[in-house]
């Protein structure tokens, strides 16, 4: 017996990575799932592989009717709709500030905000009229401390936070929760996106991405570890299930201490650097 038997969730950007974590998480967990992506081949995989309850619906989370048609084509398979994951994402870009294409800005945020806009509208439309449901949002430390990433990934981070607050207010006297998840370095193939990989070659550079990250965190992270897409689900699924009826409007980091503070190691040793000289 699974902790979200009955539920019926989307996850989308469930292609790979995080959101393909997270739908098989609560597959295994009993709920019935529908996989949002654009990539349609390795949707109708991704959800075959998981089996019964489990299907792919292709849509774009930047066009608004598609994900009005994706939350639409949920409730009419599955006859309501539970759990809301707006993951879909793309990379951000680390050109300086005088440099920065308009462009770019706002493809990213429409894909980072706007598809979180859109995610929450429909679902929440539909929650609200069940008067019950629970969004989450896929936010990331970058969205609270800058020189991370590029400013656009930064910035809409940043706003999905503060966004998620704000929908938590709105449709909380519906019954409706909305949550945030904001996870630190997880190595999937956004990166190797983000080096202009097409999607398929880049989902086979985490483990490159992970061997190269993990030396970095010492610096960075109190417990050095890197960030996995299973780490990332269990706590979707914390606020998917009904143990957190009463959490809404809040954001959980998952990045092993570094939103807290850096590691106490490296303040020591720049405090020697200052006895030394003061010596």
């Amino acid at each position: 017996m699974g902790i979200l038997d009955g539920k019926v969730a989307i996850v989308t950007g469930a292609t790979s990575g995080i959101g393909a974590a997270i739908a098989a998480k609560f597959h295994a967990e009993g709920a019935s799932v529908v996989l949002a992506g654009r990539r349609l081949e390795e949707g109708e995989k991704r959800a075959a592989d998981l089996g019964e309850r489990a299907v792919f619906v292709k849509a774009d989370v930047t066009v608004e009717a598609e994900v009005s048609a994706l939350v639409d084509e949920a409730v009419r398979r599955f006859g309501r709709l539970d759990i809301m994951v707006n993951n879909a994402g793309t990379p951000g870009n680390m050109t300086p500030v005088v440099d920065f294409d308009a462009d770019v800005f706002a493809r990213t945020m429409a894909v980072h905000v706007g598809g979180v806009l859109f995610g929450t509208k429909h679902a929440g439309r539909q929650m609200a009229a069940q008067r019950s449901g629970t969004i989450v949002n896929m936010a990331s430390r970058v969205g609270k401390a800058a020189g991370y990433s590029g400013l656009d990934y930064s910035t809409a981070k940043a706003a999905v936070i503060h966004f998620t607050r704000t929908a938590a207010v709105d449709l909380g006297e519906y019954g409706v929760r909305v949550n945030s998840v904001s996870p630190d370095v997880v190595p999937t193939g956004i990166f190797g996106k983000g080096a202009g990989l097409d999607a398929a070659a880049a989902d086979d550079t985490a483990a490159k991405v992970r061997e190269a990250i993990t030396p970095l965190l010492a610096k960075s992270q109190p417990i050095a570890e890197a960030v996995t897409v299973e780490d990332v689900a269990q706590a979707v699924l914390w606020f998917a299930q009904d143990g957190s009826r009463l959490v809404t409007g809040q954001d959980l980091g998952i990045d092993g201490g570094s939103s807290a503070g850096r590691p106490m190691h490296v303040g020591r040793a720049e405090r020697a650097v200052f006895r030394d000289a003061l010596a």
